[in-house]
């Protein structure tokens, strides 16, 4: 008989501070959708972005985690060690053509709006210098198929997004999706404020000839005034206990839970929703509060 190639998700938060109470959706969402398939769960921390990095915050994210009994596979991986790989993807994208020199500034990109226009497409103006690359994206990109919103085909919402920044770092999109694919993710469940990215991280996949995860975007926690809670806006980090953390989280993925699990260690919870999702075989609770 042929043999069924094991689920691979990930969870893969920035270290930029604790786990929020939205955080909590994608971590528990991706864990209890890899294990329940019988796959692999990793744990990446998105530190390409260094600057944004906070001493001490990658710890307190793994203790979150355990405190939570969301166990991890393999080592945790970390993207400022690996700035050789997204290099090896930078040229081998240069080398097809597929990306462009930009001397536009950050001043002069917020004055584009929020979709770059592709000024320096053609070529660098004269005089100007290389400040970053970007990759060159169609008007509308492939369609593909979100497992909980159905068929997606969006234009890139940035325009030509930057691959190499003028500070010298790699940008998320291209160190993400060149890490999926050398740890053979399978599928991505994450928030829903990645949905709109999604259709160009695939595209990149084509591009370095790296295989399509599966991507299911998950609903998200807001403020009162409709914003993403965050922890670049200065949302509270995660502090109640794991039980209630589990209970809160599973609640706002719209599943019913028993009220004999109600100040249960965090343990019980994790196997007891396990056991909902083998019966389920699909996150099918996940689509009920949308994004």
């Amino acid at each position: 008989m042929p043999c069924t190639p094991t689920v691979t998700g990930r969870f893969a938060p920035s270290p930029s501070g604790p786990l929020h109470a939205g955080s909590l959706i994608a971590a528990i969402g991706s864990y209890l959708s890899a294990r329940s398939q019988g796959g692999r769960w990793l744990l990446r921390l998105e530190d390409v972005d260094e600057g944004r990095v906070r001493p001490g915050a990658a710890d307190i994210i793994l203790r979150q985690l355990e405190a939570l009994a969301l166990d991890w596979d393999g080592p945790v991986q970390t993207q400022a060690a690996r700035k050789d790989v997204y290099q090896e993807a930078l040229a081998a994208l240069q080398a097809q053509s597929m990306v462009y020199p930009c001397a536009c500034t950050r001043q002069e990109i917020r004055g584009f709006g929020e979709r770059y226009p592709g000024i320096c497409r053609p070529g660098l103006p004269p005089g100007r210098q290389t400040r970053s690359w970007r990759l060159r994206v169609p008007d509308l990109l492939p369609p593909w198929e979100d497992r909980f919103h159905g068929p997606q085909q969006l234009p890139a919402p940035q325009g030509d997004p930057i691959l190499l920044r003028a500070d010298g770092y790699f940008a998320y999109i291209l160190a993400c999706v060149a890490d999926d694919g050398e740890q053979g993710v399978s599928e991505v469940i994450r928030g829903g404020d990645l949905l709109t990215l999604t259709g160009t991280q695939r595209y990149l996949q084509s591009a370095l000839g790296l295989p399509h995860p599966q991507y299911g975007h998950l609903p998200l926690l807001c403020n009162a005034d409709g914003s993403k809670l965050s922890k670049s806006t200065d949302s509270p980090a995660w502090a109640g206990d794991p039980s209630q953390a589990w209970e809160e989280t599973l609640r706002l993925l719209g599943w019913v839970t028993p009220p004999d699990l109600h100040a249960a260690d965090a343990p019980v919870w994790r196997d007891w929703a396990l056991t909902q999702m083998t019966e389920e075989k699909l996150l099918y609770r996940m689509t009920t509060t949308g994004l």
